[in-house]
């Protein structure tokens, strides 16, 4: 019997299923989950407050088993250039690539300031100005994600932000992975701390007399970092709640059951990860079910991927397209393929996805390393309200307003009463005491 379960939406117990593995794989359920770990991240968060760096350091001691006074904290620039120095060549050009495709792609998304418009003696219009400092929290515990600091820092900078620190896991080395120092110093990126978690999430928010603290923090890291990150939300900004990764894939009798296949264990071996197959052939449901099996034997995290396709993943018949469609909105996917005989048609139906992959020759691989959109996207649902990171959230608007006395005569009688209705006197006669003869 495959490993992959194969259902359809006739089952009487369909349903009950579906929404079982939304629960599951929702960001409700995280924080459900999360809420034994809050008292140990509200008191790290508030040691960190009142100790400083002599906390980050007790705490990266105890949970990264590195021992590290402030002044080791932050990597020497001589080491960034050696890593950069001794970085692969063929990686180093694969890693440029990649940083002008995303650079060229968040300056053709990123907002401009538009000329003010006057209308009868009002002047109005909009400023978008850079945040000053962000923080970056990347993972490097398990892998070097030189990816994640490509998609994280890159709109940062494309929007003008002066000053980047990056927060990473001491875990190679009691120091970080020579390939993510590399990439920091292709990008120019020289504030980088061997420390993670929420000792140094607490550190970007709250400041330390070693690190300054920053405006807003991005980036994926554990179920404690996230916390922190919603703990601190206020002190500083965040990008969204992150989690699991996941992957839908809608397709139709035109896609290749061995793709599909490959493209559901590319996210299944993220362990914890999630791959849902959507589709109205049963054939090719079943075939993809078998060709899963034999590729998931020639992985190299085989074991960890198994358990994930037994636990988070799932094939499901529809009876049509259309009802493919709507369950693909429910499930607000992280990455959305779409591998159909009409990609076109069916993604203008979708309405709640982080990225759309359109066609065979998309996998999702090609976002996460390459295309130039963030691969940093809304997960566990959250695609209904979130956006994908990208250079517009680094950057901070003011309105602007100006009128001129006739504008202000005509506008009082509307303040005026606006004013008094919400008992505000002094707003009003901020307006009438500039009119009086």
């Amino acid at each position: 019997m495959p490993l992959l379960p194969v259902i359809t939406t006739r089952q009487p117990d369909f349903s009950q299923r579906w929404h079982r593995l939304l629960r599951q794989l929702s960001l409700e359920n995280m924080l459900l989950e999360g809420q034994d770990k809050l008292a140990i991240v509200r008191d790290i968060i508030e040691q960190v407050r009142l100790r400083g760096d002599a906390a980050v350091a007790e705490f990266t001691a105890r949970f990264d088993k590195v021992n590290l006074q402030p002044l080791e904290f932050r990597i020497p620039a001589e080491l960034l250039g050696q890593a950069h120095q001794q970085l692969a060549p063929e990686l180093m050009a694969a890693l440029r690539r990649s940083i002008q495709n995303v650079r060229n792609y968040q300056q053709a998304i990123k907002l401009q300031s538009q000329p003010d418009w006057t209308i009868a003696g009002a002047t109005l219009g909009v400023r978008y100005r850079p945040l000053r400092r962000v923080g970056v929290c990347v993972p490097g515990a398990s892998a070097p994600l030189v990816s994640t600091v490509i998609m994280t820092t890159v709109p940062a900078q494309v929007a003008g932000v002066p000053e980047i620190a990056i927060v990473t896991s001491p875990s190679y080395q009691g120091s970080i992975h020579p390939a993510i120092l590399a990439v920091c110093c292709e990008l120019g990126i020289t504030e980088v701390y061997r420390i993670s978690g929420v000792q140094a999430v607490a550190a970007l928010a709250l400041g330390t007399d070693t690190i300054p603290k920053v405006d807003k923090i991005v980036g994926p890291s554990s179920i404690w970092a996230q916390l922190a990150k919603k703990e601190l939300f206020g002190l500083v900004d965040i990008d969204s709640f992150a989690g699991p990764s996941d992957v839908l894939i809608i397709a139709d009798q035109t896609a290749r059951p061995d793709w599909l296949a490959a493209d559901l264990l590319s996210q299944a071996e993220h362990a914890p990860g999630s791959a849902v197959l959507l589709t109205d052939n049963a054939k090719l449901a079943e075939a993809v079910a078998l060709e899963l099996d034999r590729q998931l034997s020639h992985l190299t995290r085989s074991e960890q991927t198994r358990v994930c396709v037994q636990e988070s993943c799932l094939a499901v018949v529809t009876r049509d397209l259309s009802e493919a469609i709507t369950l693909a909105n429910e499930f607000a996917p992280e990455h959305l393929q779409i591998q159909c005989a009409d990609n076109p048609a069916v993604a203008e139906k979708i309405t709640n996805a982080g990225a759309i992959f359109l066609g065979p020759y998309t996998p999702v691989a090609v976002g996460d390393y390459y295309a130039g959109p963030s691969h940093t996207l809304p997960v566990g649902g959250s695609a209904r309200i979130f956006g994908p990171l990208n250079v517009n959230d680094f950057l901070k608007q003011s309105s602007i307003i100006s009128y001129n006395q006739p504008a202000l005569t005509a506008a009082t009688d509307a303040i005026d009463t606006i004013a008094k209705a919400e008992g505000l006197d002094a707003h009003a006669n901020s307006v009438k005491i500039r009119l009086k003869k």
